[in-house]
């Protein structure tokens, strides 16, 4: 069946569907039919090795011996199917409508699919081979129209309805009306009780916005996947010898054994700026980097950002919201852009006048250097760490040797131990990953229970997105009486050393893997009973990660495992006291550089109009909120896939901002007791912020936490700057 039959057959089930004036009789009929399409379908996918339930120990696992690129097609057109069927049988229940036969029942649609989809969008952001980039550019708008295909199932809407106007006699408890009223709304704002001529111009918006986010990806990766070779020994002056290792191996794995390669990845890029003593050679793999997508050629991406942009101008009118960023901001903490903005607002300024302190700091040194240099982007970070080397006595260089990969690994583990009982044993080995250097732990807890298992991909290579991020194989459920449990999985793009070499990162690098971990914790400890709730908003997912990030600079931490790879002693106290000193330094950068990404991604999707020339609208949005010239956007417009790789945090990136004014709070919480981990605050940690998920309101559930609402003088004290 070609890509325009399967969805022409989709579009024609959701016009049968609509039809809500069925007689008795007619429904009996299509309910009998969908039921047995249901088993009849469901007996096909049971033999299909990528549909099938997962066997084995652990609960199960994912197939990744048999996650062969050739039977995802198959896979997902048979679970497709059979989903749809599951759909049309409950919306077809003679029965009449009620919380069982209607909304636990949808929790439990897809089950085949889901395992399809898991295989497939890890092999999308991990693996992307040319086989794999054409299956994503297939089969998106297809999984679009599936997804639609429930949304806009008019039969099934008008029985949540039902069930949503009833909900004050129904006698549910506080988490099963909240299911009801929470996925009433999200069908709502997705557009099921749009028309049906609405919903056809939605669906078709879905999927030409599918193809584009896939588009988007793979013209991105095509650039990632480009190096920079160095041929001259010279042209690594400044460069530690771990980091000349990683370039040489990383040439050597583009068949340049002789060279030393810069990949075109933050990962490898921003260590050679930051140490690089070649200023041409700087400038050179920067604009490299920041000019990604945006070359002019086949890999240029404003094209297709263009075309995104317009369509969901489009689609948020059709919806009735104001704009892509009301649209956005329904189901979030913040709600309307105006509250974003607020929060963005107030840190800014005092941002970027620490930027500018910093850039004098730096003028300062080049000037008695004689460099005769105006600072420029590229030479913020080796400036920068030329700054802290004077006035902290601070060398990174000196850190990387006290954070050995495998080291900080075990450091968060025992984070996790310290605080929620967590322990972690590794099985890799006897279970199957998609890749061989992926790890795999199982995970129980503080009474031996089993919470799950936790798949660690720490290393940089060819087709793997960049970036580090945080997935999930399996979410946490108990809804059907059997206790499921999660399977989560932290991907890095760490860059390896030689063969045999230990992998040594900085103090940044270790607060990612501890921020991405932080993300595991909070899955791998959910107790939540329907798998929604494992969805939080988006300016709140970011707080269970980002509040881990502190414990990496503890005591506690550094004395077991910031351990020097080649003495094993400990990092000595006189160093702790200066990275302490240090810890708010430079962060008018950070600052800068993240702020100005969330400014622009506001400006740009909350207005009514879609912008149509991307360089020039983040040219002047620049200029407007008055971007320091020594500082560039994080992510520039062209290769910004938290925005255009999907919807997830378009209108969105402020979410860690928002985010880190909890996690600051609730990190100081921590401190005043005079234990980083305090059992007393660790218990509601992991009951109130982790384990509830989704399943009630997260602002109620901090102020149960702290006692209050976040103070966003906890998030400027952080960061150094003065408290409003």
């Amino acid at each position: 069946m070609t890509p325009k039959h399967f969805l022409a057959s989709l579009i024609a089930l959701m016009t049968i569907t609509a039809c809500a004036s069925m007689g008795a009789a007619e429904r009996s009929e299509a309910f009998a039919n969908a039921q047995a399409e249901v088993a009849r379908l469901t007996a096909q996918a049971d033999q299909d090795p990528l549909l099938q339930a997962w066997t084995g120990a652990y609960g199960g696992l994912p197939p990744w011996d048999r996650a062969d690129p050739a039977l995802l097609p198959a896979a997902l057109q048979t679970g497709i199917a059979l989903q749809t069927a599951e759909v049309e049988a409950i919306a077809n229940n003679v029965a009449a409508p009620s919380f069982e036969n209607t909304l636990v029942a949808l929790e439990d649609v897809g089950r085949h699919l889901d395992r399809a989809t898991t295989i497939f969008y890890v092999m999308t952001d991990n693996v992307s081979t040319p086989e794999v980039q054409a299956l994503e550019a297939e089969w998106s708008p297809r999984l679009a129209a599936a997804a639609n295909a429930i949304t806009f199932n008019r039969d099934l809407f008008a029985r949540i309805e039902t069930l949503y106007e009833r909900r004050a006699r129904l006698g549910l408890d506080a988490r099963d009306l909240r299911l009801l009223e929470r996925t009433r709304d999200q069908f709502v704002r997705a557009g099921a009780a749009a028309s049906l001529e609405q919903q056809a111009r939605l669906g078709t918006i879905s999927e030409e916005l599918s193809t584009r986010f896939a588009d988007f990806s793979r013209r991105l990766l095509a650039d990632e996947n480009t190096a920079i070779f160095i041929t001259r020994e010279s042209d690594l002056a400044g460069l530690p010898e771990n980091l000349r290792d990683a370039y040489r191996a990383a040439a050597a794995e583009r068949d340049q054994p002789n060279a030393w390669a810069v990949v075109n990845t933050r990962s490898s890029v921003d260590p050679f700026l930051t140490f690089s003593a070649n200023r041409a050679l700087r400038e050179q793999v920067w604009r490299a980097f920041k000019n990604r997508g945006d070359n002019g050629d086949a890999n240029d991406t404003n094209d297709v950002i263009a075309g995104i942009m317009r369509l969901r101008v489009e689609r948020a009118a059709i919806l009735g919201f104001e704009n892509h960023a009301y649209y956005r901001m329904a189901d979030t903490m913040a709600q309307t852009p105006a509250r974003a903005q607020e929060l963005m607002m107030r840190v800014w300024p005092a941002a970027v006048a620490r930027v500018r302190e910093e850039v004098a700091d730096m003028q300062a040194i080049a000037d008695r250097q004689n460099a005769g240099i105006t600072i420029a982007p590229w030479d913020y970070l080796y400036y920068a760490e030329q700054v802290r080397r004077e006035r902290y006595n601070l060398d990174q260089n000196e850190l990387r040797p006290y954070f050995e990969l495998g080291n900080m690994i075990e450091a968060a583990f025992y984070m996790a131990n310290q605080l929620y009982g967590m322990s972690f044993r590794e099985i890799t080995g006897t279970v199957p990953v998609f890749e061989p250097s992926v790890r795999v732990w199982e995970v129980t807890g503080r009474d031996g229970a089993f919470m799950g298992l936790f798949y660690g991909d720490y290393f940089a290579r060819a087709g793997k997105r960049s970036g580090a991020w945080m997935t999930t194989y399996r979410l946490h459920e108990n809804f059907t009486g059997q206790e499921v449990t999660t399977i989560a999985s932290n991907n890095n793009n760490f860059v390896r050393g030689a063969a045999d070499e230990p992998v040594l990162i900085s103090l940044d690098d270790a607060e990612t893997l501890f921020h991405e971990f932080g993300h595991a914790i909070h899955y791998l400890v959910l107790d939540t009973n329907y798998p929604s709730f494992g969805r939080t908003p988006r300016d709140y997912v970011e707080f269970p990660s980002q509040v881990h990030e502190h414990w990496v600079l503890t005591r506690p931490i550094l004395d077991r495992f910031a351990r020097h790879f080649e003495t094993g002693e400990p990092m000595p106290q006189e160093l702790v006291e200066r990275v302490h000193s240090a810890a708010t330094f430079n962060q008018g950068y950070t600052t800068v550089e993240y702020l100005a990404d969330a400014l622009v991604d506001m400006a740009m999707h909350n207005r009514a109009e879609p912008i149509t020339d991307v360089d020039a609208f983040e040219r002047e949005e620049l200029e407007r909120i008055g971007m320091p010239d020594e500082v560039a956007l994080r992510h520039r417009l062209p290769q910004f896939s938290h925005l255009f790789s999907s919807d997830a945090y378009s209108a969105g990136y402020y979410s860690y901002l928002w985010s880190e004014v909890m996690d600051a709070d609730a990190w100081e919480y921590f401190q005043s007791t005079g234990d980083v981990f305090d059992p007393e605050v660790a218990a509601k940690m992991l009951s109130i912020i982790l384990a509830e998920g989704n399943a009630s309101d997260r602002a109620e559930a901090f102020r149960r936490f702290r006692g209050r609402d976040p103070d966003v003088n906890a998030l400027l004290r952080v960061r150094g700057f003065p408290t409003n």
